[in-house]
């Protein structure tokens, strides 16, 4: 399943930029000869054999997500620290509507307000009936298959990694075949097949620990935190569920949380919705 995000981590946008100009500013200290560095031959073999390597072992549908986590590397997942409040908010509304109109009661909610496929399918199950341990067992194994999607193309993108020196490795050997091959023919052939030799290594090495690497850490890093929201999310659908009350949901759920964010119930929900009765609003559950 891919992940969809919108908003850029300026922290990883830096890095990625801070990595590519160290590389660049140790050229341009170097030499004024930008074009020394730039060989299609050795693009053409690391790049190519890389990408020609991972649709022969991977299925399509995971490169091409592999590919998007590339892009995705540069933003901010779903799932954050301040964001697991506003989840644990959602729930202790949801126990109010419970408590108020039953289970029933979120059959509304899952026709107008969820969107995101795992948590539509816990909800389900709690309007369905369920007692707590059915759902958190049936829940557990949805959030474990889940996530074991979401990590395919971890494995990609480590792959293409460990690849792409090989490549290089490659280009290497080709340029060094070439430049051999010129030895006592035309020496203009020797630099062209030297620089493919080095330039093939360079590239490899590049685009493994600046692109691949970091793609694959970040994702893996994102899903984790998206499991691990999940996992305290189905134990809030368990404690709907159990139909328990609100204050219970939230000592429970802030076992969840770093002390620092702890919920808390009488701030969030009791005074707003004391102020919106003072001035004559009905107030939200």
């Amino acid at each position: 399943m891919q992940r969809v995000v919108h908003s850029m981590s300026l922290a990883t946008v830096a890095g990625t930029i801070f990595g590519f100009l160290l590389i660049i500013g140790a050229i341009a200290h170097g030499t004024d000869d930008f074009l020394s560095f730039v060989s299609i031959e050795g693009f053409l073999i690391v790049i190519g054999g890389t990408i020609a390597n991972a649709f022969m072992s991977y299925q399509a549908n995971y490169v091409m997500l592999a590919f998007a986590a590339i892009w995705h590397m540069v933003h901010k997942p779903r799932a954050t620290r301040e964001g697991l409040n506003a989840e644990i908010l959602r729930l202790i509304k949801w126990a109010y509507i419970v408590h108020s109109k039953g289970l029933a009661g979120l059959e509304g909610e899952i026709d107008s307000r969820i969107k995101e496929p795992l948590l539509r399918y816990g909800v389900e199950l709690v309007v369905t009936g369920y007692n707590g341990s059915v759902i958190r067992t049936m829940m557990n194994t949805a959030v474990e298959a889940d996530f074991e999607r979401a990590i395919t193309p971890v494995t990609v993108l480590r792959n293409m990694a460990s690849t792409a020196p090989a490549f290089g490795m490659v280009g290497t050997l080709v340029g060094m075949v070439i430049m051999l091959q010129n030895i006592h023919g035309d020496m203009s052939k020797i630099g062209n097949g030297l620089a493919i030799a080095l330039l093939a290594t360079l590239y490899g090495v590049i685009t493994a620990r600046l692109v691949y690497l970091p793609a694959a850490d970040k994702l893996m890093q994102k899903e984790e935190i998206m499991r691990f929201r999940n996992y305290m999310m189905a134990e809030g659908l368990v404690l709907l569920a159990e139909k328990q009350s609100p204050r219970y949901m939230q000592d429970k759920l802030n076992s969840f949380l770093d002390p620092g964010i702890h919920f808390n119930i009488d701030s969030q929900i009791k005074k707003p919705a004391a102020e919106a009765a003072a001035s004559g609003e009905a107030p939200h559950p």
